[in-house]
């Protein structure tokens, strides 16, 4: 974090990367000095309503962060900033996008939790988007232009007014993450799976374990059963993906199986009215299979340097994410948010996999809608193949297994989603090896 002082006095002329968050309520024209070099440009946090016409004089800023602000208008003047690709204004007042408003390079917008009704069909020519965070808005459609976005990877529009989504959007070639819950179209899908109310004075909260979009996870005890669980407690706003009835819902929803996280019950009589679900304690063996997606990397995990993968890991982890995945299809549940950084692993490689904050339900009975949805999130999956071979070790690459997941890759990630195979096929293809 910089200061107002630091920026007036000039001492941070030739700086690439400028955060000010200090109760701004104009955009300080000293930042002006910066734009031979500025790259990287965050004003979260402040007082702003707009910013200055000549903004395309920075003419090496990539990345404009202005969340947590006042705007009403997405300012027009960044639409002639040339390096401009990734935007981020969630939690403003957002109503209007001009036409033109959105830079040509644009590749990662963040309009999270704003008051937009409609999108300017000039998205269309933002051809080299891949990541577009629109969730918790008043969105009832999307402009058919959009449809020559195909390279979008991930779509947020879970919390808007959706009555149905257009059919060029189930056959964008590249899409692979989408989360649709909190739309009047899925209003009638609620959870109907019983399960367990356990009271919070019956609940002893411990350290904290982690802490996401959505809420806090924190370590616990059951008192009545004498058992170490996990409690999570609900923030109760709208995240990136969504809201977290939506991801509660279908937390309940998935049920269980080997490879997800065990839910034992929801949280009732909590003191602030807030919702939350006890988890089964994951064993402290268990670690992150990879870490969330980076500026440079946009839609895709990474991995610490010197990540290799053997070809029995690789396979384990892909049978077990192809089985939980077939599971919750059947049951009419897209997971959305399908990644490595989702999937926990332990010592042998055994697969855990949460986090339904961009989990969708969906009305099976709708039979195309349903192998619409399968085949999207089985591009994600091919996605997480894709990781595990080009982090397998060259002398693996010889092997059945590194044939046998590069082959299934490339079917999964096939430009024509309809050519896509199903969880259930490629469960019974891995299940041979």
């Amino acid at each position: 974090m910089h200061t107002l002082e630091q920026l007036q006095s000039g001492a941070l002329i030739g700086t690439l990367h400028l955060k000010l968050a200090c109760g701004l309520t104009k955009f300080p024209q000293e930042i002006f000095a910066l734009s031979d070099t500025l790259e990287l440009l965050d004003l979260s946090g402040n007082q702003l309503c707009e910013l200055p016409d000549d903004m395309f004089r920075f003419k090496k800023l990539k990345i404009a962060f202005f969340s947590d602000n006042l705007f009403t208008e997405f300012p027009r003047s960044l639409g002639l900033c040339p390096e401009l690709e990734m935007i981020g204004f969630k939690a403003n007042q957002i109503k209007t996008i001009a036409e033109e408003a959105l830079p040509l390079k644009t590749r990662w917008l963040i309009m999270t939790n704003n008051q937009i009704k409609t999108l300017p069909r000039s998205i269309g020519t933002c051809t080299r988007m891949q990541k577009l965070m629109l969730a918790g808005n008043q969105l009832e459609s999307l402009p058919e232009e959009m449809a020559h976005c195909v390279n979008i990877e991930l779509l947020r529009i879970s919390a808007n007014r959706f009555q149905s989504l257009p059919d060029w959007l189930l056959t964008m070639p590249k899409l692979s993450w989408l989360a649709y819950a909190g739309n009047p179209a899925f209003e009638h899908q609620e959870s109907q799976e019983p399960l367990q109310e356990i009271p919070w004075y019956d609940l002893l909260q411990a350290d904290l374990l982690g802490e996401g979009a959505s809420g806090h996870i924190y370590k616990g005890k059951w008192l009545s059963q004498s058992t170490e669980v996990a409690i999570k407690v609900f923030k109760g706003e709208v995240t990136s993906d969504g809201l977290p009835h939506d991801e509660m819902n279908a937390c309940i929803a998935a049920g269980t199986h080997p490879n997800l996280v065990q839910i034992l019950g929801k949280i009732a009589q909590h003191p602030d009215q807030k919702q939350g679900l006890v988890l089964g304690l994951i064993p402290p063996t268990f670690k992150n299979l990879g870490a969330p997606p980076n500026f440079a990397s946009c839609t895709r995990d990474n991995y610490p340097k010197g990540t290799l993968f053997t070809s029995a890991q690789a396979l384990q982890v892909a049978k077990d994410s192809a089985s939980v995945l077939a599971h919750l299809h059947t049951k009419g549940i897209m997971h959305g948010d399908f990644y490595a950084h989702n999937i926990l692993v332990d010592p042998s490689y055994n697969a855990l996999i949460g986090d339904f904050g961009a989990g969708t339900l969906f009305d099976k009975s709708q039979i195309n809608l349903a192998k619409a949805f399968e085949k999207i999130e089985v591009r994600a999956y091919g996605c997480l193949l894709d990781d595990l071979i080009q982090h397998m070790d060259s002398a693996e690459q010889n092997t059945l297994t590194f044939k046998t997941l590069t082959l299934l890759r490339d079917k999964c990630m096939c430009m024509r989603p309809s050519l896509r195979p199903s969880f259930h096929e490629l469960l019974n293809l891995l299940q041979q090896k």
